[in-house]
């Protein structure tokens, strides 16, 4: 048997209507990790669906409680054909978040594929079920064609991803020896563009906080105290345009990065934002002036606001608001002083005149980036390149936040991340989808590599 073949089987796998049916079963399981009833449909995605899969596969695995009381369960397997080959970790989530079975269009569901020319509509579909089912099938016609791997795997399944991953460090760092590898090869979030191979190689890491002012009076007539008492509403916004401004370029200058290195620049300065069919159009003149936007995505930091409140929007009354109080996210790069923060905000804003206002961290993930002239980098790409005939997109990081830290750092892994979704896929948000194209390039993928890693250990 050749990669041919192996490839040949994964593109069947599309073809012959398999691969949809069994992500349709997927998608069909409400793995809602916010809901507090999805304990019971978190359990079963593990123990009985992907435990049917990776059974199949030749895997051993078990169910390993969270650190975390009442958080849900990690599945942990392996597959060990011989402990002096390359051992390669993958990595997944189980979980979505909630459905909003209200807002998606009219025909569609979340938890049921519909299929509309190449978009494949369903929660999980992008998110993740989609891509860990991708990686999965991808072992299978490697097994298929060879009748091995020719390398060892390793996995790790969670289902609190959507929730911030609540125990999956101090889970790497209790089994560190058993999930001890030579690479993590994962997939999560979007090529650059949908028909560009993509990988990425770290994540912009995240931090939550959160501003309130108020005072201890309670709300009061504007029209009888307007003008003599600060408006807790007013002072936040304030507040707020001191932090980022009006073109939305961060003033806190602790909280900038460093330079780009000339690598990371090299690699994103002039790739293409924005241009797949659906994508909005971008805000001429916004974020740090002059950089590329996939610059200003990949390789800078951004801060956003996402959410405000302030009194009653659909009643409002005539008075001075109680307080006032808004939830901001930072998305920052290697090299951000990101530690510091919340003394780094609270200076700034009493050096704006705004020494009132609380800060709060409410969450916080840290930024990583593997080396673009890494060899699995090379190695990756060359394999990707060849299956597809398309040069494949390095980018240093993804824009988003994944949970990369613990393996990069706890696990001190290199981390190869190979996304099956494009940025408009709506992940998060209602008609959520996954494209058909995508998957069956992505299948043929996973395989060509999963052959290409087992060729090169028998080398």
């Amino acid at each position: 048997m050749s990669r041919q073949t192996a490839l040949d089987l994964a593109r069947d796998h599309y073809d012959s209507g398999a691969f949809l049916e069994a992500l349709q079963r997927r998608v069909a399981m409400p793995t809602e990790s916010q809901s507090p009833d999805a304990a019971p449909h978190l359990h079963a995605y593990l123990r009985d669906e992907m435990g049917a899969a990776l059974r199949d596969l030749g895997f051993d695995f078990d169910l390993v409680d969270n650190p975390v009381p009442g958080a849900p369960p990690f599945l942990l397997g392996q597959r060990i054909e011989d402990p002096a080959l390359t051992t390669v970790l993958l990595y997944g989530h189980g979980d979505v978040v909630g459905g909003d079975a209200a807002r998606w269009r009219d025909g569609l569901t979340p938890w049921s594929i519909t299929v509309e020319g190449d978009r494949w509509y369903g929660r999980g579909t992008a998110d993740n079920k989609g891509q860990h089912s991708i990686n999965l099938a991808g072992l299978d016609a490697v097994l298929a064609a060879r009748g091995s791997l020719g390398f060892n795997v390793k996995i790790v399944l969670e289902m609190g991803e959507e929730v911030g991953s609540p125990g999956l460090a101090a889970l790497c760092a209790a089994y560190k020896e058993r999930l001890s590898a030579d690479v993590l090869i994962a997939s999560d979030g979007p090529r650059q563009l949908s028909g560009n191979p993509t990988v990425f190689l770290g994540s912009r890491g995240a931090l939550h906080f959160r501003l309130r002012v108020g005072n201890d009076f309670g709300a009061r007539h504007s029209g009888n105290w307007g003008g003599v008492l600060a408006n807790p509403a007013i002072v936040l916004s304030n507040a707020l345009a001191s932090l980022v401004d009006g073109r939305g370029r961060i003033r806190i200058n602790g909280l900038l990065p460093p330079a780009i290195p000339a690598r990371v620049r090299e690699l994103v300065q002039d790739l293409v934002v924005g241009a797949d069919e659906g994508d909005p159009p971008l805000s001429e003149g916004w974020g740090e002036p002059g950089l590329s936007p996939a610059e200003r995505i990949f390789a800078w930091n951004t801060l956003e606001i996402l959410a405000m409140q302030s009194g009653n929007t659909v009643r409002p009354v005539s008075a001075i608001p109680e307080h006032a109080e808004a939830v901001c996210q930072l998305r920052f790069v290697v090299g951000t002083d990101w530690h510091r923060a919340k003394s780094l905000i609270e200076a700034h804003l009493a050096r704006e005149g705004f020494p009132q206002i609380a800060v709060s961290i409410e969450a916080s993930g840290g930024a990583t980036r593997l080396d673009p002239d890494d060899p699995w980098v090379h190695f990756t790409t060359r394999s990707l390149s060849a299956t597809t005939g398309k040069a494949t997109t390095i980018l240093p990081n993804l824009g988003g936040t994944i949970p990369n830290e613990c393996f990069a750092e706890t696990l001190d892994l290199p981390t190869i991340w190979i996304p099956h979704s494009y940025p408009n896929c709506r992940q998060h948000a209602p008609d959520e989808h996954l494209l058909g194209s995508v998957a069956r390039e992505a299948l043929q993928m996973m395989a060509g590599l999963f052959w290409d890693i087992g060729a090169a250990a028998r080398d």
